[in-house]
């Protein structure tokens, strides 16, 4: 997993301390999972007794990680050091399937 000190991002069109030398363009980074059978029946449960769906909240998080993780790879792929203008969106694709895309412009930035 890559570290924001190692790849910064932003969800700001710039970053604190740096300039912008070079857009390198669009980037992205997405993942689908699906709902595994047990999550299923807790998240049943907990709609009828109320609660946070704790299956659902790890599987969101995860998704997010993965999907962040695939936007820098994507941006490294460019020879970007860097992702602005970050934004994260997620959608039901079925019952059980949930898709998470993160994107942004990958740059080049050296320190001011």
């Amino acid at each position: 997993m890559v570290s924001m000190e190692e790849f910064p991002i932003s969800s700001a069109n710039f970053i604190s301390g740096y300039k912008i030398v070079e857009n390198k363009g669009f980037v992205y980074g997405l993942t689908v999972r699906a709902r595994g059978i047990g999550g299923d029946i807790g998240a049943g449960l907990k709609g009828l007794l109320g609660g946070e769906i704790k299956q659902y909240v790890t599987m969101m998080e995860d998704s997010r990680e993965e999907s962040i993780q695939r936007c820098i790879e994507h941006a490294k792929e460019l020879g970007a050091n860097a992702i602005i203008s970050v934004r994260m969106d997620s959608d039901s694709i079925s019952q059980n399937m949930q898709e998470v895309l993160t994107y942004g412009t990958a740059v080049i930035i050296e320190k001011e």
